[in-house]
């Protein structure tokens, strides 16, 4: 869309009187709306999202909202193949990769806070086809992670009964979280306010009490130390091969489980289009991934491994055996009646990502038709801003988790971990490479650094470093099916197909509308900043000590 100066100059001028309320000085989803499909009429006839996302919201969603089965069941696979110090190192170098990407995401997602966001900047940056690509990917992404938390709740809930029927709490999942999606997009903030503080609060008392098991606080348990990274445990489990090339290669097959854990960070981004004051809270919530890698996933990695041995039977692996590691912590420690509660909260963590990933499929959907690459269909939001066919849409895709019901939650859970993943990397890669466009934007039509209002630290060579890891990561993915004797169409092909399918995409969008790569002194950095630029959000300050702490939480 080309930058319209015109309208940006009447929603400047607009000056409704709710400031004294607090409220924008415009109703943002009417500015906006007009902005972005050009006519007003269109606007009404559709409707827009609304920015419903207060600042709380944002922060939780950033520290905890996608913190689910990755770090709670999925990790103990890892454990299994690679041991402890594998993990530790595999989960720390992602995480490194991660926040570097996330710095740039970051910058982009404040200068220009879009619904779905994402698919929007690869479209105007880089290549339409690269939108489409981009947007179809993430959205499938979304709703096959959708189907893995689903089945990973059914794991958890397999830890009281081996023999319940999976099926309907299959149901029950899906219902409740399209019902916390369909209604307003603040009922979705305030779940996912409550679920991140359960996740919060428990990954802090888990931390906690790891600490207490292995220094010798459980009286049932003596001291542990480092016993499992000492012989007969291995610390870094050969895996195909022996001695270092072995170590080496289950470091490596940690990377893809960590890329797993880490899926969804960039939903901050994809919620900057309906956030409250994005200017300034975005860029707080992307600061704060660095504390949530630190906190959760690295001292998370540490606290399990010193607690339970890679070899313990009951660790998620082939045989299809499962159980979170912390609670097999907890049961070796015989804690009784705490395993069933940490379960507890592991089954509304897999609830609450679930509820994540299917507000982000739908938000991308929306994108896709915003830029024409998607049916108009999926524009039409009702009169509370919520785009409930996207919705709808992205949510009938849960009814794959019932091949639960014949195949086994474990199995399953496996290959929705492993298609989700590489969806993941293809996103990040995605994001970086739109960010490498949209710096050179900038510079060639002039933007002045210091108007930026977020910039992204030791860039570009934050973005290239971890733009070639990403791309190290999916072209090696699938290395083990390569070795001798271990060759397996079906690993072969789920660790692959997202590739070619992302491929496909983008041909096929290129072929059909003859796209060509945008180049900088046309990319399209403004459409849709005037409405941004217009609003004026009230500076809330702190009363008290006790308002000073709250508002630097949220």
């Amino acid at each position: 869309m080309a930058h319209n100066m015109a309208d940006e100059k009447h929603i400047a001028k607009e000056s409704p009187s709710s400031l004294e309320a607090g409220q924008p000085v415009y109703d943002i989803a009417v500015g906006e709306a007009n902005e972005l499909y050009g006519d007003e009429a269109t606007a009404q006839e559709l409707g827009y999202v609304k920015r419903g996302l207060k600042s709380r919201h944002i922060q939780f969603i950033a520290l905890g909202g996608t913190i689910g089965t990755g770090l709670f069941i999925g990790i103990g696979g890892a454990f299994t193949l690679a041991g402890p110090l594998s993990v530790l190192l595999g989960y720390s170098l992602t995480g490194i990769a991660i926040f570097g990407m996330m710095q740039c995401l970051g910058e982009m997602a404040t200068w220009l806070p879009l619904p779905g966001a994402i698919p929007q900047y690869c479209a105007r940056y880089v290549d339409p086809a690269m939108g489409f690509a981009v947007g179809w990917n993430n959205w499938y992404s979304s709703a096959l992670t959708l189907c893995a938390e689903i089945s990973a709740a059914c794991i958890v809930i397999q830890f009281w009964n081996d023999e319940i029927n999976a099926a309907a709490w299959i149901t029950i999942i899906i219902v409740v979280v399209v019902c916390l999606n369909i209604f307003a997009v603040s009922i979705y903030g305030e779940a996912e306010f409550l679920f991140a503080s359960i996740k919060l609060i428990t990954i802090v008392g888990l931390l906690l009490l790891a600490l207490i098991i292995d220094v010798g606080g459980v009286k049932s348990q003596p001291r542990l130390g480092f016993h499992y990274w000492k012989s007969p445990y291995q610390p870094m489990k050969e895996v195909v091969a022996t001695g270092s090339a072995g170590r080496f290669l289950g470091f490596f097959s940690t990377l893809v489980n960590a890329a797993f854990s880490y899926g969804g960070v960039e939903m901050v981004a994809v919620a900057a289009g309906e956030a409250e004051n994005p200017r300034r809270n975005i860029p707080k919530a992307v600061n704060r991934v660095f504390w949530r890698i630190l906190f959760f996933y690295v001292l998370g990695a540490l606290a399990i491994g010193v607690c339970v041995a890679s070899n313990d039977n009951d660790l998620l692996h082939g045989s299809g055996s499962a159980a979170s590691p912390w609670v097999i912590a907890i049961k070796r420690a015989g804690i009784k009646a705490l395993p069933s509660i940490i379960n507890a909260v592991i089954l509304t963590s897999a609830t609450s990502s679930a509820n994540a990933f299917l507000y982000t499929g739908s938000r991308y959907l929306f994108a896709l038709a915003q830029n024409g690459q998607a049916p108009r269909v999926f524009l039409k939001c009702t009169n509370r801003g919520v785009p409930v066919w996207s919705i709808l849409f992205t949510a009938s895709f849960a009814c794959l988790t019932y091949m639960t019901v014949s195949s086994g939650s474990a199995k399953v859970f496996g290959w929705f971990q492993t298609l989700t993943t590489i969806t993941s990397l293809l996103t990040w890669v995605s994001v970086l490479i739109a960010y490498l466009r949209f710096k050179q934007a900038l510079a060639v039509q002039g933007v002045n650094p210091q108007d930026i209002p977020f910039r992204a630290k030791f860039q570009p060579y934050v973005a290239w470093g971890s733009l070639i890891f990403f791309l190290v990561i999916i072209l090696f993915n699938g290395w083990q099916v390569f070795t001798h004797g271990n060759w397996n169409v079906q690993n072969f092909v789920t660790a692959y197909i997202c590739v070619p399918v992302y491929l496909a995409f983008y041909l096929f969008w290129k072929v059909f509308k003859r796209t060509s790569l945008v180049k900088p002194a046309e990319a399209d950095i403004f459409t849709g900043k005037a409405a941004i630029d217009a609003e004026v959000w009230p500076e809330l300050k702190p009363k008290n000590w006790v308002e000073r702490v709250w508002f630097w939480i949220a």
